[in-house]
């Protein structure tokens, strides 16, 4: 009778506000024995077990993921730190991270701290201890300030970009990659190839690009000459600054190599309105796989950055499950995509860039 009257008090209530201390009431245990008791874990009466299903069917209640983080001592959240949200390999990797996280009823906090390569705005352990299971760092360089603080927290941590021993990490080959692409121009016959870099403070991955840019140049017995690379901090704008500054050279480049398509597509931008052709007069090639290089026809080493979002995020879930399990080092394959920005320099105008004889 007890039972059934602490069931119709319950229904007075709006089913939507029905909750795990409505069930706890109405079947007479605490609230961490109707979660274990509706989540089949052990160490519940089996009498016990069978009277909080009844009342949980009656009121209609379905388990809260909160509910069951609480009686586990877990968060039931994933911290992501991140440079940036509104670009597009961030955006893409957090929409992969989002995906898995969701199918595991895990929640996601997102910390955006700016410029990896001035002093990024990392979040207090005050605002991490208790708040989160584990974390995930999206490209940011481990000499960064304060990164060896976050992780003495002792939480279990995927990279993405780069590596930190003893954590697991996502990235791509990007020595392969720069050497790839630059491998790409120069197999078309060009030899004054220039590089468009990110930023002054190098991060491993900007690099590991350079270097590939300068092993497949010595690789064809070719100087990179200072004069032809320029910062372009990975973003369209400074793409753009950074081809403009090429042009002003007395021998501006036949082809560039870029660190990304935003700054491809700002070095595509300067040659427009200098009306040059990319692709005719001077042949681009970059890194990325960006949802707009196939609009603007721009050759591309194409990386999954979808996918590597999703890979670090099972791979932090799986971590979390078993903490003795080993981190991995994950590198995920890339591929180079030709389009109708690189071209061999037999194509390219008579006059070549600027007016100047080729």
């Amino acid at each position: 009778m007890a039972l059934q009257h602490a069931a119709r008090t319950a229904y007075g209530k709006d089913r939507m506000s029905i909750t795990i201390r409505d069930v706890a009431d109405a079947a007479g245990v605490s609230t961490a024995t109707v979660s274990r008791a509706l989540r089949g874990l052990p160490h519940v009466d089996p009498e016990t077990r069978e009277r909080v299903r009844q009342v949980a069917a009656e009121l209609d209640y379905v388990v809260s993921p909160s509910a069951s983080r609480l009686a586990s001592g877990r968060t039931g959240t994933v911290a992501v730190i991140t440079p940036f949200i509104d670009r597009w390999f961030f955006s893409s990797v957090l929409s992969g991270i989002s995906d898995v996280l969701q199918e595991r009823d895990v929640d996601l906090l997102v910390f955006e701290v700016g410029d990896p390569g001035t002093n990024p705005g990392l979040p207090p352990e005050r605002r991490l201890r208790g708040r989160v299971d584990g974390l995930i760092v999206v490209t940011l360089p481990t000499d960064a300030m304060r990164v060896a603080d976050l992780l003495a927290l002792g939480l279990p941590t995927s990279f993405i970009g780069t590596t930190w021993e003893g954590s697991n990490s996502v990235t791509i080959d990007d020595v392969s990659a720069g050497r790839v692409a630059t491998q790409h121009l120069i197999n078309l016959g060009h030899r004054h190839i220039g590089m468009i870099s990110g930023r002054p403070r190098a991060s491993a991955s900007q690099a590991h690009r350079a270097q590939g840019y300068r092993e497949a140049m010595a690789g064809a017995g070719l100087t990179p000459e200072p004069s032809l690379e320029a910062y372009g901090y990975f973003t369209v704008q400074g793409g753009e600054e950074a081809m403009t500054a090429l042009l002003s050279q007395p021998n501006p480049p036949t082809a560039v190599f870029a660190m990304s398509d935003d700054m491809a597509f700002g070095a595509i931008r300067a040659l427009q309105r200098h009306g040059i052709r990319p692709g005719s007069d001077i042949a681009i090639a970059s890194i990325d796989g960006h949802e707009l290089a196939e609009l603007l026809d721009v050759t591309t080493v194409r990386q999954p950055v979808v996918e590597m979002g999703r890979t670090a995020a099972e791979a932090l879930l799986a971590r979390m499950m078993d903490e003795a399990a080993k981190p991995e080092e994950m590198m995920v394959p890339t591929t180079l995509i030709v389009r109708g920005s690189s071209v061999p320099p037999e194509r390219t105008s008579t006059a070549g860039p600027q007016g100047r004889p080729t």
